[in-house]
């Protein structure tokens, strides 16, 4: 409002009150260090292995604008993950909007799956190439269901995914006015207005782009075709559906998307990949949250997965966006300790 700073580097206040240093214990080694000059935050279980270990490859969310892998919540859980499964987990620092735009989240994100996948890197860390896990929430959900995909069909990379893990991710920019956006706009944590300007930054810090989404007329109708691919109408079930009636923007305007292609890039929505991409990913777990703006993304990339011949294990809570960051605020919600604890185990079972 006053010009002081920009509005996500305020809130990177929060990220920042919630760092934490790397802290060895009697179970995990913890260091920060970089794959392919991207920063990450590396777990290793102590002690000898009889066999090979599995590796999980975690992507914090933020809205590509906020959060790090040095949180609270997250290295938490990437510690809990490394001593109850016996895994390596490496945690992505990727560079963050407004600073850096997309593709530059992405690109981060791929340069270090690709160094790690590397046969010499995973005997270094005695890691079972077939025994490698991506998994992100929120934003990093995004990011880790872009990379599964290109990762399917890179030929330069022999090793693939075992498994992908989407926690309440976000996956499409074309219809911000899904049911799940129009009935939990107002919800804690993650509004339908925040959401929006996530989006927004993540492409650029014009304001005008903020505004075309906030009205869902960021898209010309000559692109309509493209929306098959996120036809709620089509792929939520009735329950979710509700009294919402399913409508396709007739803005005529393509001056966003000659300045910003990225809106209709696979690499940023995921949900737009054509049906034989999506064939052959990996066993995918999939959050999502009944009071999250985000929880139609997810409910429909299941639906689509499902339709393409991917297995697919779908857990959905009657809670909001971000719970995972809970388990360990002043006041508990023993729901999130819930959900670790299935998430963990499904992993320990699977993996």
């Amino acid at each position: 409002m006053f010009g002081i700073k920009h509005y996500m580097d305020v809130m990177m206040l929060l990220t920042y009150a919630e760092h934490t240093e790397p802290a060895s214990d009697n179970n995990v080694i913890i260091t920060d260090t970089s794959f392919s000059d991207v920063p990450v935050r590396l777990y290793i279980p102590k002690g000898q292995s009889s066999t090979l270990r599995r590796a999980i490859m975690f992507i914090h969310g933020g809205g590509w604008c906020l959060g790090s892998a040095t949180m609270k919540p997250y290295d938490q859980l990437s510690k809990q993950s490394s001593h109850k499964l016996n895994a390596v987990v490496v945690s992505i620092n990727y560079r963050l909007a407004p600073k850096f735009h997309f593709p530059i989240q992405y690109d981060d994100v791929y340069k270090v799956v690709k160094f790690f996948m590397q046969e010499k890197v995973l005997e270094k860390y005695s890691v079972d190439p077939k025994r490698i896990a991506v998994s992100g929430d929120s934003a990093g959900g995004n990011l880790a269901a872009a990379v599964a995909q290109m990762l399917l069909h890179d030929p330069e990379v022999k090793v693939k995914f075992k498994i992908e893990m989407l926690i309440y991710p976000v996956l499409q920019a074309l219809d911000l006015s899904t049911p799940s956006y129009q009935d939990n706009a107002f919800m804690p944590l993650l509004s339908r207005t925040l959401m929006v300007r996530f989006w927004s930054e993540y492409f650029t810090t014009d304001r005008s782009l903020f505004e075309a989404m906030m009205s869902n007329k960021h898209i010309p109708s000559q692109d309509a075709h493209l929306f098959k691919n996120v036809n709620w109408s089509s792929l939520l079930p009735e329950d979710l559906k509700k009294n919402h009636v399913h409508s396709i923007p007739d803005s005529q305007n393509t001056m966003f998307l000659k300045k910003y292609p990225g809106l209709l890039d696979v690499r940023a929505s995921p949900l737009l990949a054509e049906d034989e991409k999506l064939v052959g990913l990996p066993l995918t777990y999939v959050i999502t949250c009944m009071y999250d703006v985000l929880r139609d993304d997810g409910v429909m990339y299941v639906s689509r997965l499902r339709n393409a011949g991917v297995q697919v294990v779908h857990e959905h809570y009657d809670t909001f966006h971000g719970i995972l960051l809970m388990t360990n605020w002043p006041f508990h919600f023993s729901i999130a300790d819930h959900i670790v604890d299935k998430y963990l185990k499904w992993l320990d079972n699977n993996l």
